[in-house]
């Protein structure tokens, strides 16, 4: 009898440690038509689940709790839903407003911060039950409510965004979650579309699509207030049609260079970081979505608006020569980096795949099916600034 109940305890042990499994390989990816998210396992390549019924996922983004278990996914529709990635299940989704573009997760992963167009403002939830702790309406001029744009997170346990109609940027510290401070600049540019934050939380910056030029506010010393780069670049009437909108949290840092999409040129812009002015304009493909660095900052991939979003152009970030160009497939949309950045993914939404790459060789590693892919997301952003 002992030996049964012995052989019984040692058979449900290795059932457990079988169930196991370890967060920091795991990525979401969202399949766009189907509301549905894909969680995968970057090093075995396989998707492990399938998440339904998230609501509209046609503009996506996705942060992940500090210690990795939990995927918030921001969707389209309004729809906040968090995702339990060790269960393979949804955790929790609650509709906090009609029409939503992104979010952010505070420095202590105990906020979570969404950015609405409807009705302009942000709202804060708590990351463990979703229940609402604060809400800031985007309230400018005469009761009018502007769209929010460009929310990050930001050290001190803030969040910096931007009002599209108003142009202004604010910051938000939640240090204490019941007497919210706002800190607010405003005339800082027409019409602040989208922004990101450096690397380790010291600048904001605001690109600008309704006149030329950036917005930065250097957050250590925010009293200095909203200064103008680049406002001079490119001329109105020089501007092509713009067929997708950069997307500036994909911007690259790389030393003392920050490389830029060019809004309705094809290029990419050289920023010194130093002094704010621009280095050198790279000719590329198309019209750049997605400048995105490796994470040694040694290669820059760039991907495009139709009709070129059938390829990838990778950037030597040492000499800003374009080193290689890859067609991967049909409406290369989304890139995501492995933590160390040995291999990227890419989503190929008109092909139904995910693409993987060896970024050394540039060879590709291997595909895996997904319903037109639109974003990847790996769980190693749960630990970088603004991501």
């Amino acid at each position: 009898m002992n030996k049964l109940l012995l052989t019984l305890a040692l058979l449900l042990s290795l059932n457990t440690l079988a169930e196991l499994r370890a967060t920091g390989d795991l990525g979401v990816v969202i399949e766009r038509e189907a509301g549905a998210a894909l969680i995968i396992n970057t090093t075995t390549h396989k998707q492990l689940a399938k998440i339904d019924k998230l609501g509209d996922l046609s503009h996506a983004s996705v942060v992940f709790s500090r210690d990795q278990r939990y995927a918030y996914i921001f969707g389209r529709d309004g729809g906040l839903s968090k995702i339990d990635l060790l269960q393979d299940k949804l955790d929790k989704r609650i509709i906090q407003a009609g029409n939503s573009i992104g979010g952010a997760i505070s420095q202590d992963g105990k906020l979570i911060a969404v950015s609405n167009y409807t009705p302009g403002g942000v709202k804060v939830f708590s990351s463990d039950t979703l229940e609402l702790v604060a809400d800031i309406p985007a309230d400018y001029g005469d009761d009018k409510r502007s769209k929010v744009v460009g929310l990050v997170d930001a050290p001190g346990q803030r969040f910096v965004f931007s009002l599209f109609d108003a142009g202004e940027i604010w910051v938000l510290d939640m240090k204490n979650p019941q007497k919210p401070a706002l800190e607010k600049f405003k005339n800082i540019g027409k019409e602040p579309y989208d922004a990101l934050i450096s690397p380790e939380g010291h600048y904001y910056i605001a690109g600008l699509f309704g006149e030329g030029g950036l917005a930065l506010l250097d957050l250590w010393n925010t009293e200095a207030g909203v200064k103008r780069i680049l406002p001079d670049y490119v001329k109105q009437e020089e501007k092509l049609p713009v067929y997708k909108m950069p997307h500036l949290e994909g911007w690259a840092v790389a030393g003392d260079h920050i490389f830029v999409p060019a809004i309705g040129k094809h290029e990419v812009l050289v920023i010194d970081k130093q002094n704010w002015k621009l280095l050198k304009a790279i000719p590329v493909l198309g019209q750049p979505v997605f400048v995105m660095a490796r994470p040694d900052a040694r290669q820059i991939w760039v991907n495009f608006a139709m009709p070129d979003n059938n390829n990838v152009q990778i950037i030597d970030a040492k000499d800003f020569s374009i080193t290689k160009t890859l067609t991967p497939g049909k409406a290369l949309l989304h890139m995501e980096f492995t933590p160390r950045g040995e291999q990227v993914w890419l989503a190929l939404r008109d092909d139904n795949q995910l693409v993987v790459y060896d970024t050394e060789t540039l060879q590709e590693v291997t595909r895996l099916p997904a319903q037109h892919p639109n974003g990847i997301f790996f769980s190693a952003r749960a630990h970088k600034t603004g991501l």
